[in-house]
């Protein structure tokens, strides 16, 4: 069954105002810059325009399935103007955020979008052909938007997420690594995507690792780019928000080497091995676990994200 999905095609607006300041800016869809659905920008109040800035950029994650476009629509614009840690982010370091509306059909449940899993990056029927090519389009878009107020953005962005988009945003950066100048992401169920082909001499596939990323992505996995993103990784010790438990985050083979070979308990077993396989990979990444907390965060950590964009801000520029 194919999928249908309408998107409004609305003109550029600029909608109300975000409600620490700033404005809100609803793209629509243009297949003609290859993305085939809307995204949201927030522009902070006095963003500079004289030395460039970074974009934050966290993918959309509505927490269920629906085939209501518009419920998509909805949460993604909550998710700029509040309900996201990139809210806060973009907010405390005055920097414009972009959230695209990707739906998470309910009629094609087992695709993941949100997540950004195995059966949407090998999808083939429009309009949810490469999802991370099509926020890539997004970004560059964005970027002409802010140029044309007078905001430069570097060509590199922040990538953000939590939960799914968290899980998004993780995999996105091995696919696109020179588009990514730093990412944090947290919640992504002890289990991000893993540096390395095989591990316990079992091969991993997309979305576990890298043992056959070139077919899956169309082009070679970039070590050198992808060990240059300094990468910001975290759970919370109570977190039990298990993706790989239902059959829409993983397939039946995908679960089995999660189970048996990188650890059944996601917290804290399965969480340590991943730690384990970043450090002795080499990878340019923190992976930090929160005493006291479940699948969400609190005020450490969000202080903590700050920072680590702060700092990751400054040596980039």
């Amino acid at each position: 069954m194919k999928l249908r999905i309408v998107v409004s095609c609305l003109a550029l607006a600029a909608c109300a105002c975000a409600p620490s300041g700033g404005e809100i800016v609803e793209v629509a869809a243009s297949a003609q810059e290859a993305f085939r659905f809307p995204y949201f920008l927030w522009i902070p109040e006095g963003a500079p325009g004289a030395s460039p800035t970074f974009l934050l950029v966290e993918p959309n994650n509505t927490g269920k399935v629906s085939d209501d476009f518009e419920e998509h629509r909805r949460a993604a614009r909550e998710m700029v103007e509040h309900s996201s840690i990139s809210a806060f982010v973009a907010r405390e370091l005055g920097l414009p955020l972009l959230v695209p509306v990707f739906p998470r059909p309910e009629s094609d449940w087992k695709t993941y979008t949100h997540a950004l899993d195995r059966d949407t990056i090998l999808r083939t029927e429009e309009p949810l052909v490469r999802l991370d090519r099509q926020l890539s389009a997004m970004i560059d878009h964005a970027r002409s938007l802010l140029a044309s107020r007078g905001i430069e953005v570097d060509e590199r962005v922040l990538m953000n997420g939590f939960s799914a988009s968290g899980t998004f945003s993780n995999r996105f950066t091995f696919l696109h690594p020179e588009r990514v100048r730093a990412i944090a992401c947290g919640g992504i169920n002890a289990i991000p995507m893993l540096p390395v082909e095989r591990f316990d001499d079992t091969e991993l596939p997309y979305p576990l690792g890298l043992a056959d990323f070139e077919a899956v992505a169309g082009v070679p996995f970039r070590r050198d780019a992808w060990d240059a993103i300094p990468q910001f990784l975290y759970m919370g010790a109570d977190d039990d928000n298990d993706a790989v438990a239902y059959a829409d985050g993983y397939s039946d083979d995908e679960r089995e080497i999660v189970h048996t070979v990188i650890g059944e308990t996601m917290m804290p077993d399965r969480w340590e091995t991943c730690r384990s396989v970043y450090a002795s990979s080499g990878a340019n990444a923190t992976l930090r676990t929160y005493d006291g907390i479940g699948h969400g965060t609190d005020d450490r950590i969000n202080g903590d994200v700050v920072e680590f964009f702060r700092s990751a801000i400054a040596s980039g520029r």
